[in-house]
């Protein structure tokens, strides 16, 4: 199975547009986010004029949908299984872990949830904290969406290094 896993990253990796694919599609991942997907672009061999527009977009393309749909995609989870139960009620107490940040500071809150990269930060846990907070997505994005910004030149910048940035 690992070989067949490997096989195919090699095939994927193995072209300008897989390398961005890659990256673009880990970007989009919960929990690896574009902290994830900066650092393989790099290994990957991407510039940072690539890489970090590619990683950004594919970060903040999740949060409309999370803000708008993950009520009803938990609420279907939760009839379909009392296992999966518990791992949705688990990401929604994530969400309320940073509930007292949001609820003091509302836009700028979310903002640093977002841009701060630390785990169980990012944009997935800003989008599910701001829709378990009832917030409306013209609140809640675009704070969210600069911090994804903000995070992405950081991590750009511990990734590639100041100097070929600039």
């Amino acid at each position: 199975m690992f070989t067949a896993i490997q096989t195919f990253w090699v095939w994927v990796t193995g072209t300008f547009v897989g390398k961005i694919i890659a990256s673009f599609f880990v970007s989009m991942l919960p929990l690896i986010e574009l902290r994830g997907g900066i650092p393989i672009a790099v290994g990957l061999g991407l510039s940072p004029r690539v890489a970090l527009p590619v990683c950004i977009l594919a970060n903040i393309l999740p949060i409309p949908f999370i803000v708008l749909f993950i009520r009803k995609i938990f609420s279907t989870i939760r009839k379909w299984s009392p296992k999966v139960e518990r791992l949705v009620t688990k990401l929604e107490n994530k969400g309320y872990k940073h509930k007292a940040v949001v609820d003091k500071y509302a836009a700028a809150g979310l903002f640093v949830l977002t841009a701060i990269p630390l785990p169980g930060t990012g944009a997935w846990t800003a989008s599910l904290l701001a829709t378990l907070l009832d917030m409306r997505l013209a609140r809640a994005f675009p704070p969210i969406a600069l911090g994804v910004v903000a995070a992405g030149i950081l991590i750009a910048f511990l990734s590639y290094g100041v100097a070929s940035l600039l």
